[in-house]
């Protein structure tokens, strides 16, 4: 049944839509952190779809909202009064940490990066966008422009005009071997002189933690130093929260909390998680910055009724259960226990991350250089053992992404980590 599902599969759909393992899986149902195929095989799910499945699969409170607002209404455009939008942006607005903010809601993170870049390049009338290297914003034209991941930028085409700036990656390239300050001190001064070859950029956007890169991310503080550079030149700073958001690195609710020094972002992003696997995507700004566009805009499918209630329900039960301090306590527990495994796997050059938001880099042993052929052959080990895991990185590396949902046991994460140790010892 999945052979004949996969050949119409690859008869209908694109070449370059990516597939998971030599015989690819049919997912057909989940509860808690646990997934089944359609043969019947059980997985601990390390993935969540992406990141996306934040709190558990078949979240109760979220099935209920899902199927009486459906019994309601599930959808009639911007253009009408919504109740669960006006209710999901009053708790988001109050989360956010951004002073006056305005909620703008999508169906998608790259959704929500377009609208972002739409709203700095409109407010500061620049079309020059700063990005990390490294980075990743979604699949459209103009956030394939910004990405600055070679694996995921099928074209140079862009209408914005894209400088890329050091730092999101903080154990490779030419600052890897200075300590944490002098490693910020160099990339701010990069910075600033990057900003005196060029127009006034609208923005810099930036992951807190680099999500599709491989789970890299710099020192804390780093974007609050690149903050001072950018306010004292109305440069905004967009915060692409889409995998960081809602408490997955455990210290934070959000990733630039991390680098909170110098105040909030003058934009969020967010989507992914908050819908527990509904799609749900936005912008947070101010709102002197999310009024500034002066032409009409709705959003026939972002903020529908159905994925409002979805979000409202997962968002309660997320801060209901403290799962942002389940992320801190069990992620650290799991990250300790693939570190003592990677440390006897010479494949294993890091691991890295926090709360649930794992990286294990794997190249060849005794060098820097990536071993995708192993990241590949631990896919399929891991869910030989009943386990699913991701990929990830960009410019030669080659990294495992560990991310389950938020709920996470420690009994999940020992037996996990048990099966992703069998797999990393086959190499």
């Amino acid at each position: 049944m999945t052979k004949d599902l996969y050949a119409r599969h690859r008869s209908v759909l694109p070449d370059w839509l990516a597939l998971y393992y030599e015989d690819p899986l049919e997912i057909t149902h989940g509860e808690g952190r646990h997934v089944w195929d359609s043969d019947g095989n059980k997985y601990l799910d390390f993935f969540g779809g992406i990141l996306t499945t934040m709190t558990a699969h078949a979240l109760p409170e979220v099935t209920k909202a899902v199927s009486e607002q459906a019994g309601r209404i599930i959808h009639s455009s911007t253009l009408y009064l919504n109740r669960p939008m006006v209710e999901l942006a009053e708790r988001i607005a109050h989360v956010s940490g951004i002073p006056d903010a305005r909620v703008f809601f999508t169906t998608s993170g790259t959704e929500a990066n377009d609208t972002a870049l739409l709203l700095a390049t409109a407010h500061r009338r620049s079309n020059t966008v700063l990005a990390m290297r490294n980075s990743y914003h979604g699949r459209s034209f103009s956030s394939v422009g910004i990405t600055g991941n070679r694996s995921w930028s099928p074209t140079s085409l862009s209408p914005l005009q894209t400088l890329y700036v050091h730092g999101g990656v903080r154990t490779r390239g030419p600052y890897a071997h200075l300590d944490d300050r002098d490693f910020i001190d160099a990339c701010v001064a990069d910075l600033e002189d990057l900003l005196g070859h060029t127009r006034p950029p609208a923005a810099l956007i930036a992951e807190p933690v680099q999500g599709v890169g491989g789970f890299t991310s710099p020192p804390d503080g780093l974007y609050a130093a690149f903050r001072e550079v950018l306010h004292e030149r109305g440069i905004l700073w967009i915060a692409d929260e889409v995998q960081t958001g809602w408490g997955r690195t455990g210290e934070h609710f959000w990733g630039w909390q991390a680098h909170g020094r110098s105040g909030p972002p003058d934009i969020v992003t967010f989507a992914k998680g908050i819908g527990n696997g509904m799609s749900v995507g936005g912008v947070i700004a101010r709102a002197e910055i999310m009024n500034c566009l002066d032409a009409n805009s709705i959003s026939t499918f972002g903020g529908t009724q159905v994925t409002m209630a979805a979000g409202l329900a997962n968002l309660n039960h997320l801060l209901e259960h403290d799962l942002q301090g389940n992320a801190r306590r069990v992620g650290g527990l799991l990250i300790e226990r693939l570190r003592a495994v990677a440390a006897q796997v010479p494949h294993v050059r890091e691991v890295r991350g926090r709360g649930l938001m794992i990286g294990v880099e794997l190249t060849r042993p005794g060098t820097d250089e990536a071993a995708p052929d192993a990241a590949s052959a631990v896919l399929e080990e891991a869910r030989a053992g009943g386990l699913l895991v991701g990929k990830g990185g960009g410019h030669g590396t080659s990294v495992l992404r560990v991310a389950p949902p938020l709920s996470l046991t420690v009994a999940e994460a020992e037996e996990g980590a048990a099966i992703l140790e069998r797999a990393l010892r086959t190499l």
